[in-house]
């Protein structure tokens, strides 16, 4: 009887606490609106500079953008001077909860010998790099042991900095290929199956789809194709069949989840396309028919130049059988960049950071231009065209009275060094400076 009176004593002392906190809460002042002034606005639905560049935050929101908004009583001006403002970058293809070195067998060890909550660790401070190069949101395409997923629910209760995260869980596909574990021997490392997205026919895929929704996907990612960075499994083949990647893609739009495809082959890419897929990633050896089929069909491309132009450099240090896939698709990525963006293929920007150094995604603005884009192309796919392919087009993308308070601002003006997107002076997500003055 004793302990439960004590414990009745500490239950109610606890919830005296919280009322008293939650008093305290509700009597604090709503925070100052802030006034963000610079010599220019990128317009990411138009694609234009707006002179000068005026934005009005309150709270979390945009409450009002030009240069004829009037700053309220009591706001806090910052006056950014010969800068632009430009809405907060999207990075439609990351693996936040890892990076690889330049020793690629090292790498090897630390993923497989780390504890999950290690390794999310190291996540948390990949996460803070990307905010900080002014990514306000990244949909993470693949990830193991839901560290992700934990990024992202940390990053939403404000235990951690962060962006915007949409998360896949386990990449879906067949035994022996991308989103299969490396060869280990069956013996000592257990094969694995559904749960961990590896599946072989119809209703297998579709179960591996009902897991990651189950454990918190925001979104399905498939792997039609092989992989450049994998032991045993051939760049370009399909690796799973029509009825396979139909059953992926109907599932997963079944539970209102959209479907990103990793292809570097043309013919995983065009069956992709078929089953309704609503991105397709890298894109490495696609052609013109496919490409035209995207723009028909309003397929997004995520192109993810950095990695290829990161590993192409690095090909002599991985192993024999992944550098000459590396050598190939090397060869091959750019250029079919440069035809997407002549057909006119709808284009969201992707770095697949984690292959190359997290906190340098805006080195895929320069790399996109270079590509054929001219600067505020890249900008609106990095921006409102990512935007519409996360499904958030609503939440963020544009600098808009009601959208969410995501704001970078860059030194000059990108559209003539789009380079500058490099060096922000300020990053503000959700209202909360996380670049600049604080």
């Amino acid at each position: 009887m004793k302990s439960r009176s004590r414990c009745a004593y500490l239950i109610a002392g606890a919830f005296g606490v919280l009322l008293a906190f939650s008093a305290l809460a509700a009597d604090a002042p709503p925070p100052r609106p802030i006034v963000l002034k610079a010599a220019r606005l990128f317009d990411s639905v138009s694609g234009k500079l707006m002179e000068p560049g005026v934005v009005v935050v309150a709270g979390s929101k945009i409450q009002t953008v030009g240069g004829d908004a009037v700053a309220p009583a009591g706001a806090e001006v910052i006056d950014l001077g010969d800068a632009t403002l430009l809405p907060g970058y999207i990075d439609a293809h990351v693996h936040l909860s890892f990076v690889a070195s330049d020793d690629w067998y090292k790498d090897f060890f630390d993923w497989n010998m780390r504890f999950p909550a290690e390794q999310a660790l190291y996540g948390a401070n990949y996460a803070k790099a990307t905010l900080e190069a002014g990514v306000t949101t990244v949909r993470d395409v693949g990830s193991w042991n839901y560290v992700a997923v934990g990024l992202r629910n940390a990053i939403r209760a404000g235990m951690i900095s962060g962006p915007r995260m949409l998360v896949s869980n386990y990449p879906i596909g067949a035994t022996g290929g991308h989103a299969d574990d490396d060869p280990f021997p069956p013996q000592r490392v257990a094969p694995s199956g559904p749960i961990q997205g590896v599946c072989n026919g119809p209703d297998q895929c579709r179960a591996a789809v009902r897991f990651q929704v189950k454990f918190g996907a925001d979104l399905i990612k498939f792997m039609p194709s092989g992989g450049v960075l994998s032991l045993s499994d051939p760049v370009d083949n399909p690796q799973l069949t029509q009825d396979e990647m139909n059953a992926i893609v109907s599932e997963s739009h079944t539970w209102n989840r959209k479907v990103a495809a990793h292809c570097h082959g043309d013919r995983a890419a065009k069956m992709a396309i078929a089953a309704g897929v609503d991105s397709i990633e890298h894109g490495t050896f696609l052609l013109d028919d496919t490409l035209l089929e995207m723009k028909k069909k309003h397929v997004y491309l995520v192109p993810t130049i950095f990695a290829g132009v990161w590993v192409g450099e690095k090909a002599d240090k991985y192993p024999p059988a992944i550098a000459a896939k590396v050598r190939a698709a090397s060869a091959q990525h750019r250029l079919m960049f440069q035809r997407a963006v002549k057909i006119g293929v709808p284009i969201a920007m992707g770095t697949d950071a984690g292959v190359e150094p997290h906190g340098r995604n805006a080195r895929e603005f320069s790399l996109m231009t270079e590509g054929g884009m001219t600067p505020a192309q890249a900008l609106i796919a990095g921006t409102a065209s990512a935007a519409d392919l996360l499904g958030i087009a609503d939440q963020t993308g544009t600098l808009q009275a009601g959208k969410s308070a995501d704001i970078v601002a860059v030194p000059g003006n990108p559209l003539s060094d789009i380079h500058s997107t490099e060096h922000p002076l300020l990053v503000m997500k959700e209202g909360v400076i996380y670049v600049g003055r604080r």
